[in-house]
């Protein structure tokens, strides 16, 4: 399982922090507290919050609540506005991203109700990694995205752009999309690079290595995570070195190195036990439970699963319950415990289609193509609205040398025309740009109608061609109609059989549904062949057995063999469900 460390968080107005407890800094901070009041210890015990949130939030929680009061007592919407994002934080750090997203979304309507739109920017990134944690990655990126184009309509640094990349990366990377995801986190890795800003410099990297881990990429990936905790232990970053200690320990149990992995868990659990992120702990807990299960201990399996699914089911971050219910019931199963493993089966069916659906991700496609487009009609309206304005101000400078005296209403009312033309320009911009989505959702919508029509078209026919040949098994006992009819029927048969046509037809409409399915399979796995790609294409369609043997032409038997060889390629477990693996793809 895959831990994306939620290390974009605004906390703070004016001031950057770098994460890691300082001991010195800290006594000198709590002295000043002896004689500080209001406004002024406000911001000493803001400091103080964000000096042990990282390092153990338990010691940050007093700071915290001393500063909810004095804002309070002070009656500062500002100050009240910065207090209840910096409670939505803490609980977000801890785990419990449902009571963060009510206070994140008080933030932003005060900040939103104060014009301060750099704090809403700020609010509407902290409010969709939120989201990302009970697992609605739609709501999540929509946030992201909003944020980014606030940030980019009132100008802000390059840095705060980052944070923006790094989170659209982290919602890419939850719904598999691991390519798109690496290129933001690429944009964000580059301008701290730029900036020398180390701390997040390793932060974005490691993210880097967890989509390679994902990709199959093991050893480019430990490098990375080597890279990472060299820095997190030098730093103090408790969380994200239990993180890169749990991520580690899942490189070596996949790869079948389980006391390892035991290794590694047990040095991410006595750091996450003792530091307050009981998310980290749970998913630890349950891949430590897995590596059990592969080592043939059930019981002790079955301990960890349990406790590990408790965990997150309090926190509410519903996406990690989604294989923790999955691990259940393959637990369940060995322990012969099989109305329980039919639970826990239906339990992760269920979660797992409501949060990864098609419709989210198509959504999540559908904001990454508006924010490309919106942002190349951006750049090429403001170059033509300059050579526009360059235009006009030679031909008021012209007109301004020859009738100075009187030219100068002219020039306001060439102004005027030009500030007039140009919002005109703007609003026809975004009257073709509407138009263009409109058209796009239409062309999915045919393309889906499309590809349904030649789904069914391939059964009907292979469906007529098996009646057919049963028919002509018939005739065999019929010699006078035999003669004259058989040859005919025969090669006619052949030669509609010899045709892949249907198949190229079928599968270029199912690509762009779904969004290059069978290059996502070649890609995690390189010797898959055709016959298997279009196999896992008719799966993906949710057809039947008895309907796919009908449209290859072969006995269902046939198909069943060719479903069991898939899985067995596809490295899947005896008990996951080879259609519902298919449409995580």
């Amino acid at each position: 399982m895959k831990i994306k460390l939620i290390l974009i968080l605004v906390i703070s107005l004016n001031t950057a922090y770098t994460f890691g407890q300082n001991q010195k800094k800290v006594d000198s901070l709590v002295s000043l507290l002896s004689w500080q009041k209001d406004e002024q210890r406000l911001f000493t015990l803001r400091e103080l919050f964000m000096e042990y949130l990282y390092v153990d939030s338990k010691l940050a929680k007093p700071y915290l609540d001393e500063g909810i009061q004095i804002a309070k007592k002070l009656n500062d919407s500002n100050l009240i506005a910065q207090t209840t994002n910096e409670h939505g934080v803490y609980f977000l750090v801890n785990s419990k991203p449902n009571e963060a997203i009510s206070l994140l979304r008080k933030a932003l309507k005060m900040y939103a109700s104060l014009g301060n739109k750099e704090r809403e920017s700020a609010m509407l990134n902290n409010l969709g990694n939120a989201y990302r944690g009970i697992g609605n990655y739609v709501a999540s990126l929509e946030s992201h995205m909003k944020s980014l184009k606030l940030k980019e309509e009132i100008g802000v640094d390059d840095e705060k752009l980052a944070a923006s990349y790094w989170n659209i990366g982290n919602a890419q990377g939850d719904l598999k999309n691991y390519e798109v995801s690496t290129q933001w986190y690429k944009k964000a890795e580059n301008i701290y690079d730029n900036l020398k800003l180390e701390s997040d410099l390793n932060g974005i990297r490691y993210l880097i290595g967890l989509n390679l881990k994902d990709i199959g990429k093991d050893e480019e990936a430990m490098d990375y995570f080597l890279e990472a905790i060299n820095y997190y232990k030098k730093s103090n970053r408790n969380n994200d070195l239990a993180a890169a200690y749990d991520n580690l320990g899942i490189i070596k149990m996949q790869n079948g190195f389980y006391e390892d992995a035991v290794d590694y868990f047990n040095k991410s659990l006595d750091i996450s036990k003792n530091h307050g992120e009981e998310a980290l702990v749970a998913v630890t807990m349950r891949n430590l439970g897995v590596t059990k299960y592969h080592q043939g201990y059930y019981t002790e399996a079955l301990r960890l699963q349990l406790a590990a699914l408790a965990k997150l089911e309090a926190a509410g971050t519903r996406k990690l319950m989604i294989k923790s219910h999955l691990h259940l019931s393959r637990v369940y199963h060995k322990l012969g415990k099989l109305e329980n493993a039919l639970d826990s089966h239906k339990k992760y069916a269920e979660l797992n289609n409501e949060i990864m659906s098609n419709e989210n991700i198509e959504r999540i496609n559908e904001l990454e193509i508006k924010y490309q487009t919106e942002k190349k009609e951006a750049a090429l309206a403001l170059q033509e609205e300059e050579i526009r304005t360059l235009n006009e101000k030679a031909k008021v400078d012209k007109l301004t040398k020859g009738l100075y005296a009187g030219g100068m209403a002219s020039g306001i009312a060439l102004f005027g025309l030009s500030v007039f033309g140009y919002r005109q320009r703007i609003k026809k911009n975004k009257i073709a740009r509407e138009k263009q989505e409109e058209i796009y959702r239409k062309e999915i919508e045919h393309k889906q109608k499309e590809l349904a029509s030649q789904t069914l078209h391939l059964v009907q026919k292979n469906t007529f061609i098996q009646e057919l040949k049963e028919n002509l098994e018939n005739l065999k006992n019929s010699p006078e109609k035999f003669k004259v009819e058989f040859r005919r029927i025969v090669m006619l048969l052949k030669k509609q059989n010899a045709s892949d046509k249907d198949w190229e037809v079928f599968k270029s409409y199912f690509s762009e549904v779904h969004n290059d399915f069978d290059q996502k399979l070649k890609t995690l796995y390189p010797d898959i062949s055709e016959k298997e790609i279009r196999l896992a294409a008719f799966l993906r369609m949710n057809l039947t057995t008895k309907e796919i043997a009908a449209t290859l032409n072969v006995l269902p038997d046939s198909i069943l063999k060719s479903k069991y060889r898939l899985k067995k390629k596809l490295s899947l477990d005896k008990e996951t469900d080879l259609t519902g693996f298919l449409n995580t793809l």
